[in-house]
């Protein structure tokens, strides 16, 4: 990644930056003062306005002053990591009017963010108030998508294969199961008569997206029967076979777990289920006729939904 500003891109002013970042205003203007970390572009007037690059900057900083660097250390490490260019004059751009409603891609990158710069931090009040906020202001799986598992991802991939680290990974998880728990209301009369049990495929890791359907589904007013544990394939199959679900969603993220011929094992019986699998683990060509794939935690919501009780509310 380039450390100049491209021209073309997006730029943010100050007050934009700071709510991205969960800081201060006046913090922003202190680093550019002192340590030289402000924006590299500026308009025809007096305002200047950060780039994709300075944002970078400023994030590699925050990192550093998380790992115990003093603010002076923490510039230094940031600069050396990403070098300033001259700054580039740009033409005045439109000014949103302050009542404008932000796009909900923005919503879910400021709120990303801050719950990046909170599981960072070990803040374990912070990433709960993070979490609650996304769930409640984008609802749980536009949350899902959009906030939660970018930054699992991202923390994922950055301590893969080290110890250091993890711990934030593992703290965020917690977090999150508790929080979609909470998100997942109690049906007093659900909409189905008979629930949709949702289980994870045996020998399965990922177990927080069916967390996070339950929930989807509770917000529809759709009951289910909830497994978030991986259960050995004879234990689900006795569940189903006792729970006499409408449906049967199994979930696998990875492909070395996700056996087809499972399916049959749940099916077996008088009471007869709809059968679906959900998740990048499964093979669409593999799969038994009876199985429909679905693509995705909002289609599986959908399409659950409307097997079930039909597509209206």
């Amino acid at each position: 990644m380039g450390s100049g500003a491209r021209e073309g891109e997006p730029t943010l002013p100050v007050a934009s930056v700071a709510r991205r970042l969960g800081v201060a205003p006046s913090t922003l203007r202190t680093w550019d003062r002192r340590y030289g970390l402000g924006p590299s572009r500026h308009t025809d007037g007096r305002h200047r306005r950060y780039g994709s690059s300075d944002i970078d900057r400023l994030e590699l900083m925050q990192r550093a002053l998380l790992r115990g660097a003093s603010t002076a250390e923490a510039a230094r490490f940031a600069l050396q990591q990403m070098p300033r260019t001259e700054i580039v004059p740009i033409a005045d751009e439109p000014v949103t009017p302050a009542h404008a409603e932000p796009a909900d891609g923005e919503v879910s990158s400021r709120l990303a963010r801050r719950l990046s710069t909170a599981a960072l931090a070990m803040d374990v009040g912070a990433v709960q108030r993070m979490l609650a906020e996304a769930l409640g202001e984008l609802g749980v799986l536009p949350a899902w998508s959009g906030v939660v598992e970018p930054v699992l991802t991202a923390l994922g991939a950055r301590w893969r294969g080290v110890s250091a680290g993890a711990e934030v990974e593992y703290l965020l998880a917690e977090c999150v199961y508790a929080a979609l728990v909470r998100a997942t209301p109690v049906l007093d009369a659900p909409r189905n008569l008979r629930p949709v049990l949702l289980a994870c495929v045996p020998e399965e890791r990922d177990t927080m997206p069916v967390y996070a359907l339950a929930a989807a589904l509770a917000g529809r007013r759709i009951g289910a029967q909830l497994f978030g544990v991986p259960l050995p394939a004879e234990v689900l199959a006795v569940a189903v076979r006792r729970s006499a679900p409408a449906a049967v969603v199994l979930w696998a993220h990875r492909r070395d777990a996700a056996d087809p011929r499972l399916f049959a094992r749940v099916s077996r019986g008088r009471q007869r289920s709809r059968l679906f699998a959900c998740g990048p683990g499964w093979d669409a060509g593999a799969l038994p006729d009876k199985v429909e794939l679905l693509a995705d935690l909002p289609a599986a919501a959908g399409r659950v939904e409307h097997v079930l009780v039909g597509a209206g509310r």
